[in-house]
């Protein structure tokens, strides 16, 4: 992501509006993990309830993100790393339940699939929108932007499953598309451990070079 809306990789959300902005989207991502999750069990839906984990990471992730604001280095980029591994967590679980429901092959509802997709689109545009100014900085916020980011392509993409399992009366698309989702959750979890480790190195240095 290029760094163009005014902050570097150095904001640390320390800004009045910022949490503001965090408070908004918790509400919101809590809000649509029930939905979605209840969507997602009802309709036989993998793509659904992947989707429904992503709102869950949202959710806690900004929650975290407000708890540890102006925090030091190191206790904002080890929550980072904690997100990171949760991610991580959940991408296992998407993948390892995708791969039973291989296993145990059932058609789940198309039309469900899509118009909670749509509900859940609507709401993620929303908290897209109130976090795109934000979307550079420390480790820390730069979970959240991929966390908003993974809710984005994972609406989309739940929407494109619908479409699929409609069109093939299979449910081959809910499955790509839940495997998809969780190569994104592991992929985005490397990006956020690879940032707070590197974060936490140059805080060491920093505190040691204070008190050298």
């Amino acid at each position: 992501m290029s760094a163009s809306c005014g902050h570097d990789h150095h904001f640390d959300g320390v800004s009045d509006d910022y949490k503001r902005r965090l408070w908004a989207v918790i509400a919101i991502n809590a809000a649509m993990f029930g939905v979605e999750m209840t969507a997602g069990q009802l309709a036989g839906s993998q793509a659904l309830k992947a989707d429904a984990l992503d709102f869950f990471a949202d959710a806690a992730t900004y929650f975290v993100s407000l708890m540890v604001i102006g925090q030091a280095v190191r206790v904002r980029t080890t929550a980072a790393f904690a997100k990171g591994i949760s991610l991580f967590v959940m991408g296992l679980w998407v993948a390892g339940s995708t791969i039973y429901q291989v296993l145990v092959l059932g058609v789940p509802e198309h039309q469900v699939m899509g118009a909670v997709g749509f509900l859940a689109l609507a709401a993620n545009v929303a908290s897209v929108l109130i976090l795109m100014r934000y979307k550079d900085g420390d480790a820390n916020v730069r979970s959240v932007w991929l966390c908003s980011r993974n809710d984005a392509i994972g609406n989309v993409a739940v929407m494109i499953a619908a479409a699929g399992v409609w069109l093939t009366a299979t449910a081959w698309p809910d499955l790509i598309v839940a495997g998809i989702m969780s190569g994104l959750f592991l992929s985005s979890a490397a990006q956020i451990l690879r940032q707070s480790l590197r974060e936490w190195r140059m805080g060491g240095e920093a505190h040691e070079h204070q008190h050298g």
